[in-house]
């Protein structure tokens, strides 16, 4: 029921989604044929499962709800996020919580998200403007019409953009690009990021006879290269007399959300320095100010606890280890504010952290 994601400890006690999205990261989980949410257990017990979960750390572990289980703002699931959310507001936590959705937001809805006092929330709107009904039933109007009253009413908890997945020659038009940058100004930050192409994403295209992005698949998400720097170039006329204004763009969703909250990234991305070309000058220097290189001893103690096992070392990066999978590493990586890597799956430089499809220097430095 909880799992740690990069984004946080992900509470996932309903499951089941009818919006069909082909690219849906549930068919990684084996269960994108459940359609109608059910519920696993009540929100109680879920939200004791979370905050006794041992990784968990109070005002510290970023926090997801039913990030690879549902959409949260369905009309039969939003009653128990919200619930779930006043539980865990009412214990006094501080945590970052996100919640990601493509459905439609009320005013009324904006009402509740604005009644909790503590937690640190924001409202991921997924947008990506693909119109093929096969791969994306959902209409994006919907998501953007969501975005515009989160944002219109947003008081205690922020909102941004969601833009995913980006996929070449499917909504990367300049045209798309044009409602990206109109919606940008309708959010507190934009993240942008490209698409998980699993072997399970692509069996489910292949049986469906839907159009395959890519010739490969690959364990990261896939951002080419060209496709980055279109958007970047876009972005960067805004600089430029006449230039058309855009809301603040990152690569990273903690980025986004950290910036929306006035605060430094939590994953400590600013040891990936190339990362932050794009970002505001004052981010960059709250990051920096909070960005401490820790104490190998402590790491190397943390992690051996963890199981990790090989060397463990602390550059100017990240911590990398060996021998310990995602949760783990996340654990450290929030725990420390500093990046927490696999050595046996390096992060390439200037590819942030995505797979090689589409970049020119597929085998290049992991340093610049």
């Amino acid at each position: 029921m909880i799992e740690y994601r990069k984004s946080g400890l992900s509470v996932n006690h309903i499951v089941g989604c009818p919006l069909e999205c082909g690219y849906c990261v549930r068919h990684l989980f084996d269960n994108f044929s459940m359609k109608t949410p059910r519920r696993l257990m009540s929100d109680e017990a879920a939200v004791a499962q979370l905050v006794n979960h041992p990784y968990f750390r109070p005002h510290r572990t970023p926090i997801q709800l039913l990030n690879r289980a549902t959409d949260p703002m369905l009309p039969q699931v939003k009653p128990h996020v919200f619930a779930v959310l006043r539980l865990l507001d009412q214990q006094g936590l501080t945590n970052h919580v996100l919640i990601i959705t493509r459905w439609r937001v009320s005013a009324e809805d904006c009402a509740v998200l604005n009644s909790f006092e503590n937690l640190r929330l924001t409202i991921l709107v997924t947008h990506s403007a693909i119109d093929n009904p096969a791969i994306e039933p959902v209409n994006s109007t919907i998501a953007a019409d969501s975005l515009r009253m989160l944002y219109e009413h947003a008081d205690r908890y922020k909102t941004v953009l969601y833009w995913r997945p980006i996929v070449p020659g499917l909504n990367d038009s300049a045209e798309h690009i044009e409602r990206a940058r109109e919606l940008s100004l309708r959010a507190h930050a934009t993240v942008f990021t490209g698409l998980f192409f699993r072997e399970e994403i692509a069996a489910y295209y292949e049986e469906h006879g839907l159009p395959m992005p890519y010739e490969g698949t690959a364990r990261r998400k896939i951002m080419p290269e060209d496709a980055e720097q279109r958007i970047l170039d876009a972005f960067d006329s805004a600089k430029f007399p006449g230039g058309a204004p855009w809301g603040t763009l990152f690569r990273k969703t903690s980025c986004g959300v950290a910036y929306a909250h006035g605060e430094a990234d939590y994953n400590g991305h600013y040891g990936v320095r190339e990362l932050c070309e794009i970002c505001p000058p004052e981010q960059i220097a709250l990051c920096a100010k909070a960005w401490v290189k820790p104490d190998l001893e402590e790491v190397t103690r943390e992690a051996r606890a963890l199981g990790a096992v090989g060397d463990v070392e602390v550059n100017d990066r990240a911590i990398v280890v060996e021998g310990l999978d995602e949760p783990p590493r996340y654990y450290l990586q929030h725990g420390f504010g500093y990046q927490c890597h696999d050595r046996a799956k390096p992060h390439l430089y200037r590819q942030h952290g995505r797979a090689p499809i589409g970049w020119e220097a597929e085998n290049g430095p992991d340093t610049p």
